[in-house]
């Protein structure tokens, strides 16, 4: 079949690959399998496709280079750069590495150009989308899976020979009865936001300074939570003088099941009420207002798969070689503390040190023609932190379009497709891939 058209229309019914889950991962697997020359189908929770990056509004994806050189490529690149230009944006200099913090190699794309963009890709490369969808069921059959599907017009049901679990909660995996891995302590979500109605340039130092005590007041009385501003130090200040943002942390969630991620919404929006009422008291603040924030808030961790091949720490850190290693990842170690109380450990890795994924990271333990792709895949906590971001997924999504669409144009599994031709393709596609080893 060739491997480098559209792929064919999808039938009502049978299709090669479907992918679960919009977000960086799942449409660059869509895109991937679909460009393969697989029948695919994304399906996508939301009415908008990015995930955490639109939906989540964590809208500065990263990282794609390492040490001034670029280390992931591919469908993910090309569709953050698609959305740069669109919107009349700018890249960052991914040359001027030396002393840099890593956030300042992150790409900021618009939200809602970077959604349209991520439509057409999925659709021009011939994919089927259905949004405002998620599967219900699993049924594994001898070819395939027997898929049920829930949308505003009840259920449906598709054959599909391959599944791609880019939910980021491994979804699928655990409605197909896979094994899956949580760790004691999750990492707190943040809702991000973007505060206005002041002048950060106009505050003065005295007036911050009480106002960083009197939260710790407001905490002591139970008014505020430590969570509710995430900076370890001048947590006030930081939230003010960035507008919001990535500034708060709302912990003790676990966004794995509908009634987990309702709490999450729930708890970020009384933090973000609390945030205006603590604010709107000063005299200089008493018009802050919000003037957005994200529809969702945001998860950081919530399970891993038990995979055939896991990631510690020590793997990630030292950039081990991987006998079966599909793509980079590149991210210091970004622990945020289970409990939200101001805390991040942030550790960058060894200069030169470029990690990478293994193909056994993306695979269920004991699972037939399923993958993963995302922050889902099999690691410690540690190592989870640093690959889960938005160019590790694209990197792992595009990994898993094209796995998926050779085994089932195969009529097999994953494990049975040569590793030199998912290279091939990974290659011929545009993803960098890393080398491997014994």
């Amino acid at each position: 079949m060739d491997q480098s058209g559209p792929a064919p229309a999808v039938s009502a019914e049978e299709i090669d690959v479907l992918v679960a889950g919009g977000g960086p991962a799942g449409v660059v697997a869509a895109v991937q399998a679909a460009r393969a020359g697989a029948r695919t189908l994304l399906v996508e929770k939301s009415g908008m496709l990015g995930g955490t990056t639109t939906v989540g509004g964590v809208n500065f994806p990263g990282l794609f280079h390492a040490w001034g050189r670029q280390v992931i490529g591919g469908i993910g690149w090309e569709w953050v750069t698609r959305s740069v230009g669109e919107a009349g944006g700018t890249l960052p200099d991914f040359t001027a590495w030396s002393g840099q913090r890593h956030w300042r190699q992150q790409v900021r794309v618009n939200v809602p150009v970077h959604a349209a963009v991520a439509d057409r890709l999925v659709l021009e490369a011939g994919a089927e989308l259905l949004l405002h969808t998620l599967p219900v069921a699993l049924e594994s059959r001898d070819d395939g899976w027997a898929v049920t599907l829930g949308g505003k017009e009840g259920l449906t049901h598709r054959h599909a020979r391959m599944l791609v679990d880019a939910t980021g909660d491994a979804n699928l995996v655990g409605l197909a009865g896979l094994p899956c891995r949580r760790n004691a302590r999750l990492q707190p979500g943040t809702l991000v936001m973007q505060a206005g109605g002041y002048d950060p340039a106009t505050l003065d130092p005295e007036e911050l300074a009480a106002m960083e005590q009197a939260f710790t007041a407001a905490v002591a009385r139970g008014e505020m939570r430590r969570s509710d501003f995430q900076a370890a130090n001048h947590p006030v200040t930081a939230f003010l003088h960035g507008r919001g943002g990535n500034s708060m942390h709302v912990p003790d969630v676990d966004g794995s099941t509908s009634e987990g991620r309702t709490r999450a919404e729930v708890l970020a929006r009384e933090a973000m009420l609390r945030i205006i009422r603590f604010f709107r008291a000063w005299p200089g603040l008493a018009n802050f207002f919000i003037e957005h924030c994200a529809p969702e808030c945001g998860i950081r961790e919530t399970v891993t798969i038990a995979g055939e091949t896991e990631i510690t720490r020590e793997d990630y850190v030292s950039g081990r070689v991987w006998p079966d290693g599909v793509c980079h990842s590149f991210y210091p170690i970004d622990v945020h503390a289970p409990d939200g109380r101001g805390g991040i450990d942030t550790r960058p890795l060894a200069e030169g040190v470029v990690p990478s994924i293994p193909l056994g990271a993306l695979l269920p333990k004991g699972g037939l023609r399923i993958m993963v792709a995302g922050r889902c895949a099999c690691g410690d906590q540690e190592a989870n932190s640093a690959y889960r971001v938005q160019a590790s997924a694209m990197a792992m999504g595009q990994v898993a379009g094209a796995a998926a669409a050779l085994a089932a144009q195969a009529g097999g599994d994953p494990r049975e497709v040569p590793l030199a031709r998912l290279h091939a393709l990974l290659r011929q596609h545009g993803a960098i891939v890393p080398p491997t080893g014994p």
